[in-house]
């Protein structure tokens, strides 16, 4: 199992992948909460890996899973917000009026930051083969 964070000052997005992909758990997160979620998480799906975006609130959130003796591999998080906005669509059509207008013309209504966790372990995935 892997798992995905993407951190920020407010809330951390994290996901955990299996090998295949699927997607095991996705959440925001309070970053207050960060420390005691990633040890939980780390106990129930017994994570081999880490996955960080290169973004600027990363290294907090590295020394935080580095105390608790994760493997950690960073990687290009460039584009994932514009990414994790137009899969946010595709797992939640528009409905009503929502579905005249252009997903592109729509901000999605909640924080996309766990759709960013599970794009970054999926760009881990598919760059170790």
């Amino acid at each position: 199992m892997i798992m995905g964070v993407d951190p920020g000052r407010d809330k951390c997005g994290v996901a955990v992948l299996n090998s295949a992909g699927e997607v095991k758990f996705s959440e925001v997160i309070p970053t207050e909460n960060f420390d005691t979620a990633i040890k939980k998480l780390a106990a129930q799906f017994e994570i081999e890996q880490v996955i960080f975006g290169n973004g600027t609130t990363h290294v907090d959130a590295e020394k935080k899973i580095r105390a608790i003796n994760l493997p950690i591999k960073i990687i290009d998080e460039k584009f994932t917000t514009e990414e994790a906005r137009r899969e946010y669509w595709v797992q939640n059509p528009p409905r009503g009026w929502r579905r005249l207008l252009p997903v592109s013309m729509q901000v999605p209504p909640v924080p996309v930051d766990n759709i960013v966790a599970e794009i970054l372990a999926k760009r881990f995935l598919v760059s170790s083969g």
